[in-house]
């Protein structure tokens, strides 16, 4: 079967591509940790864009298109560490399905949401002013507020949110098995923001592994740093098969995605890490200091490896569904 991109999507990645990259740069990441400045693009570019909402029906005023189209774009976001993320949208456009206008709501940007799992800090609660919560087997839509934290990475908006319940209304009942789709779906677009910035922190590492000499030779051409540089390429590699598998399994084989979802979590969330830690490594002495935008990466992986559970947990629910399936 073949993963790769057909010519639409590959097209869409370089629409993307240029669109995030005059919007957003680990220069305005640096800003929001220094100055608190606002995380962009922002909400109402992204949403004016129509990548954000790519999976929104189009009758709704969405993109009409796929995870894996998502995916593509989400990618592109994570090279330049983009927010707030692609994930809450995509998570919302799956527990708003079927309620015609909210999604149009959420396709104009008039409504502003973030999406609660259980009582962790909430991805991009900074700025929401509804939220997504499961109560027993209930998609709810409350109000609330967000108590923004001091975050590791600002751009991935941080907040407690306590929720409002005197406005609260179910969109969904008995919707659990919503809940669990769209949280891997969510999964998926997290992984494929993940898959975008290691690719670029391994960009990154290489280029200053040609350029930089030590003892008249470029240190890329010394061995302990072309085999860490060539293992984090490997697993980038590795993820972005995994990527567009889950992505695939989204749109087309249901059946699939828990394995695909929990695989490619556990597998961002490491993978990237290792980009992250790899670059530092390979710039040296300011690879460890605040001037270099290498701690951005850094950054990045380590509030990643927790959102949508940890990978420790990913990799336990791997074993426990392939398992599951010798056993059948």
């Amino acid at each position: 079967m073949n993963f790769d991109l057909d010519d639409e999507q590959r097209d869409l990645a370089a629409a993307a591509r240029d669109f995030l990259t005059d919007a957003a740069s680990p220069a305005d990441s640096r800003a929001a940790l220094d100055d608190g400045a606002p995380v962009r693009p922002g909400r109402t570019a992204l949403v004016e864009s129509g990548f954000a909402t790519i999976t929104v029906p189009e009758a709704a005023g969405g993109g009409g298109g796929s995870v894996l189209d998502l995916a593509v774009v989400a990618e592109q976001a994570g090279r330049v560490l983009a927010g707030p993320s692609l994930v809450t949208f995509a998570r919302a456009a799956v527990l708003l399905a079927g309620d015609h206008e909210r999604l149009a709501a959420l396709a104009d940007g008039s409504l502003v949401v973030a999406v609660v799992d259980g009582s962790g800090p909430v991805i991009d609660a900074a700025g929401a002013d509804r939220f997504l919560v499961l109560r027993g087997d209930d998609i709810v839509l409350a109000g609330g507020r967000a108590t923004v934290r001091d975050a590791i990475d600002p751009t991935r908006g941080l907040g407690d949110v306590t929720l409002a319940d005197a406005d609260a209304e179910v969109v969904a009942a008995d919707a659990r098995l919503r809940w669990e789709h769209a949280e891997r779906v969510g999964r998926v677009v997290l992984a494929a923001e993940g898959l975008g910035a290691a690719s670029r922190a391994l960009e990154i590492g290489v280029e200053y592994a040609q350029q930089r000499l030590a003892f008249g030779r470029a240190i890329g051409s010394y061995q302990a740093v072309k085999h860490a540089l060539v293992d984090v390429y490997v697993q980038v590699e590795q993820l972005r098969s995994l990527v567009w598998w889950a992505a695939w399994a989204a749109d087309q084989a249901p059946d699939e995605l828990p394995l695909a979802a929990a695989a490619v979590k556990a597998a961002s969330a490491t993978t990237l890490e290792q980009a992250a830690e790899t670059l530092v490594q390979v710039h040296g002495g300011i690879g460890f200091t605040w001037e270099h935008d290498a701690h951005l990466f850094w950054r990045r992986a380590k509030v990643d490896r927790f959102l949508l559970g940890d990978d420790v947990d990913a990799y336990d629910e791997v074993a426990r569904l392939a398992v599951a399936q010798v056993s059948a």
